[in-house]
Order: structure tokens, then sequence, then C-alpha cells
């Protein structure tokens, strides 16, 4: 069983991957924050090319970076491809209830009602998992506790039958 440091660590390295997908996710309106404030056109090239770019980054932030930890051989390969899957829809999500909040709303809003969305899913997350591992703790409290139990049993001492005999301090002296 891991110990405490390690949980800890593991944690630290979970809201650190948090951090940087938000972020990742929060890049997204970088083009219609630029067409805002003026430093590009609403129609041409640049910022069409910025778009598509500011689109599909935070899917390759998370690819790359998933894809890291499992070529360094801090995940296996079905963790970081489930780990990643989930990422991606996490964003994906988030993005897109930015975009509606942003076509409705505008942008002031959007970006924070991305990092929420994104949030709520990791608070979700965490939730389930606290559940499904106390769940699972609380089964293997019971087994051992089962195994203690039929072990103590096996190794007490057996009383004499009735009407076996003398008792064994009486038969020593």
């Amino acid at each position: 069983m891991k110990t405490y440091e390690e949980i800890l660590a593991g944690y630290r390295k979970r809201q650190r991957n948090t951090l940087v997908d938000t972020i990742a996710a929060s890049l997204t309106y970088a083009d219609e924050v630029a067409v805002e404030t003026g430093l590009l056109e609403q129609t041409g090239l640049m910022t069409e090319l910025t778009s598509a770019v500011t689109g599909v980054l935070p899917f390759v932030i998370i690819a790359a970076t998933e894809g890291t930890k499992v070529i360094l051989g801090r995940k296996p390969g079905a963790t970081g491809l489930k780990d990643g899957a989930f990422r991606m829809v996490k964003t994906g999500v988030a993005m897109g209830v930015g975009a509606a909040v942003m076509s409705t709303v505008g942008l002031a809003a959007a970006i924070p009602v991305t990092v929420g969305v994104r949030f709520a899913f990791d608070h979700y997350k965490s939730k389930a998992m606290t559940s499904h591992r106390v769940k699972e703790r609380t089964q293997r409290l019971n087994q051992l506790s089962r195994q203690l139990q039929n072990a103590g049993q096996e190794t007490q001492p057996s009383l004499p039958e009735t009407g076996a005999g003398i008792p064994v301090t009486a038969a020593i002296q």
C-alpha cells in the first residue's frame, strides 16, 4: 500500500496536469482576445491560422504530456491512453460550453466558464474515486478481519473432553 507521502505526491502531479490543461483550454480564446483588442483583423489569413492552431492546441498538449509519461515509463500505455482520453473529453466539453457561453454572453464570461467546467469534472472524478477507494479498503478490512478470526479459531488450544482423565497440571505433580 502507498505511503502518505506517495499519495500526496500523486495528487500534486494531478493538480499540475489540471493547471496545464486549464491554461491550454483558455488559450483557445487567444484569437478572440486578439481580435477584440485590435491586434488582429476580424478577417484574414492570420486570424484563420490562429483560430485553427488555438483550437487544436489543448489536445496536442494533452497527447504530448501523456505520451511523454508513457515513454519515460512513469505510466503504463493503457493507463496513459485512458487518462489522455479522459483529459481530452474534459477539455472538449469545457471548450464547447465555453463557446456556447461566448456566443451568448461574450468572451469575458467564456474563460471562467471553461475553467469552471474543467474543475467540475475534476471534482466529480475525485469524489467518485474517493468513494471507490473507501469501498475497496472497507472490503479489504473485512477480508482481513475474517482471516484473523479464522486463524484465531485454528490456534486456540482445545479443551480436554469430558471424562478424558486427569488435568495436565495434576499429572505433572
